[in-house]
């Protein structure tokens, strides 16, 4: 058995050119190797090295899809021309139109207090209040 392997590649070394043949023969083509034209390119150098960097640092590429990646991104820009544009209104107010609206501020939140000592009354006072109310309208059908 192990005969049979020596024969076939004794037969296989006749076939294929050696080395040193190659190199003591002038007239023979030296091959050289071909390019990689995707590895060649400057944009895959870059996001090659990109790549090994964040690897170095410890950095993961992204877990979240493109499509939600763009997503935020566009929410985000949404939301920071939305402020400028408010911002932009409050500027071009004029004073006598900021002055009004000072005006109804104040008034507003002269009126918001009442409402808001009725609201934080325990439940058991306004229990009552109401039950004091169902009395006198039963007392007063009964009236009539």
């Amino acid at each position: 058995m192990y005969s049979e392997i020596q024969r076939e590649r004794a037969d296989i070394g006749g076939l294929m050119a050696r080395p040193e043949h190659r190199e003591w023969n002038p007239e023979l083509i030296k091959p050289k190797k071909l390019l990689n034209p995707v590895k060649a390119s400057r944009n895959h150098q870059e996001m090659h090295r990109e790549l090994l960097m964040n690897h170095r640092r410890g950095l993961g590429v992204d877990s979240k899809p493109e499509l939600q990646r763009v997503l935020e991104h566009r929410r985000r820009n949404q939301l920071i021309k939305k402020k400028k544009e408010e911002l932009e209104a409050k500027r071009l107010q004029c004073p006598f139109e900021q002055e009004l609206l000072r005006r109804q501020q104040r008034l507003n939140q002269l009126e918001k207090p009442p409402e808001k000592e009725e609201d934080h009354a325990p439940e058991f006072i306004k229990v009552r209040e109401n039950l004091r109310r169902i009395t006198t309208f039963t007392n007063g059908e009964r009236a009539l």
